[in-house]
């Protein structure tokens, strides 16, 4: 299968092209067999993997608690995916029209999200990035003929005119949303497996459990401790293609984690290394020693924009962004051959 084909038909929201960038479970993953005090499933979603940990040894209704967390992974899919044309993202993204358009609140508000984290970081994270997204060959709209080429000046001036998080508009209380330019194309990806991650929190602090371990795509959240009474505890994936190993351990709280990086979607032409991590204040790739962000917050969702907005801003915008607004980043960095590690203050009570 060629790399144009095995993209479209492994990752729905365009995060990685053999596997996401992110945070290992060290108990109860797919890759590791689950301990006798945890009951738990795994699945597929948005062209990438999930998996629920519980801290129970029995579940008896575990098939129908299974059911319904792929319904709401699903729902997520169906409404925010760009890789899907029938998909209430891609209907708002085809729309040629100014007229405000009815979402579901779901929807509305990632977006709103989305726009918050675009204005905070000064447009480093922006929802509109789509349209460069797919020029640059990693998005569900690139063109195959191109795939793998670095674009022309001219091709990211023209996509440049569509990009712009000020060109769109949210009504959190009617739960509409319009563009002010006609071109503009929102792609989630940033923030949408967060999204998913909440939403299935949620599904499970309904139905009474107080202990779990949630992963969708590599960002993750824990409510409670294990039965044992430790924490629930995951690690930083070190930045390398093709095999997955630990980096740094961290316990959470009550936390989520979400993780981006430059190291797994990625092309070489003419001796020059394109990751998918595209700046939209430049309209290309970025081209700076840090190689993944992990950010640690209460929203997995807030978690998922942030560490896409830090990767953009490079080691020194990164760690001042993150001391600035107190948030808890975990910065892994290129160093000749070698990694070497930074983060935030607010991350220092994380490391053990």
């Amino acid at each position: 299968m060629d790399r144009r084909a095995y993209l479209k038909a492994s990752v729905a929201f365009g995060s990685s092209l053999l596997m996401p960038a992110g945070v290992l479970a060290l108990v109860g993953c797919s890759r590791t067999p689950l301990t006798p005090e945890l009951a738990g499933f795994n699945g597929s979603t948005m062209g990438t993997g999930f998996s629920v940990r519980l801290g129970v040894s029995k579940l008896p209704e575990i098939d129908q608690l299974a059911a319904q967390v792929s319904e709401v992974l699903k729902d997520v899919d169906i409404h925010m995916s760009t890789w899907r044309a029938d998909s209430e993202l891609s209907l708002l993204n085809a729309s040629r029209h100014s007229d405000w358009q009815a979402m579901t609140p779901a929807t509305t508000q990632v977006i709103a999200q989305a726009l918050d984290t675009s204005a905070r970081s000064d447009g480093a994270f922006d929802v509109t990035v789509g349209p460069l997204v797919d020029l640059w060959g990693f998005g569900a709209g690139a063109d195959d003929s191109t795939a793998g080429s670095k674009p022309t000046g001219q091709a990211i001036s023209r996509r440049m005119a569509q990009v712009g998080h000020g060109s769109i508009e949210v009504n959190i209380a009617e739960n509409t949303v319009r563009k002010l330019n006609a071109g503009t194309r929102l792609d989630l990806s940033g923030i949408a497996k967060g999204h998913a991650v909440d939403r299935v929190a949620a599904l499970l602090d309904s139905a009474g459990h107080h202990s779990y371990l949630i992963e969708v795509g590599g960002e993750l959240k824990a409510r409670g401790r294990k039965p044992d009474g430790s924490a629930w505890r995951v690690a930083i994936e070190r930045p390398s293609v093709g095999k997955r190993q630990a980096f740094r351990a961290v316990d959470l709280n009550n936390q989520a984690i979400a993780t981006s990086g430059d190291y797994r979607n990625f092309f070489s032409n003419g001796g020059q290394r394109y990751s998918h991590s595209i700046d939209p204040r430049t309209g290309a790739p970025v081209n700076h020693q840090l190689a993944s962000v992990s950010v640690v917050a209460e929203s997995t969702m807030a978690a998922d924009a942030l560490s896409t907005a830090l990767m953009v801003l490079g080691p020194d915008g990164a760690m001042a962004f993150a001391n600035k607004h107190q948030i808890a980043a975990h910065l892994i960095l290129k160093s000749g051959t070698s990694l070497k590690e930074e983060y935030s203050r607010a991350f220092e009570p994380l490391v053990s």
